[in-house]
């Protein structure tokens, strides 16, 4: 499976989940943003599926692979906050909130490689 069939396919899979389990991605929402955690749990979920539709079209996955590094680079906040929140949790969940911190950055970087047309 391609680079950008990849991203997209687990793009679709996270949107979709933010609508089947909403409550699960409430607690990643930062408590200083404005309005209802589950507003932004919706929105992201929206953006996630948007995102993988550019990256499923050839016409548009350049696009897609930019919007897919805007995304990425926006949802890191939220999951410094889960880390963050996670402070006093058993050490496998600590160690599963902070791991996930630094793959974020090949998943830009490989955002990057589709937007630039590799």
């Amino acid at each position: 499976m391609s680079r950008p069939v990849l991203m997209a396919t687990a793009l679709a899979g996270m949107g979709a989940l933010h609508f089947a389990t909403p409550r699960a991605f409430d607690g990643l929402i930062p408590r200083a943003l404005p309005g209802s955690a589950r507003t932004w749990t919706y929105g992201s979920g929206v953006a996630e599926l948007a995102v993988a539709g550019l990256l499923a079209v050839p016409g548009t996955r350049r696009a897609g692979g930019r919007a897919a590094q805007l995304l990425f680079l926006a949802v890191w906040p939220g999951n410094f906050y889960h880390a963050y929140r996670a402070r006093n949790a058993s050490p496998r969940v600590r160690a599963i909130t902070w791991a996930r911190l630094p793959l974020q950055i090949p998943m830009i970087a490989a955002a990057g490689r589709i937007a630039a047309g590799h």
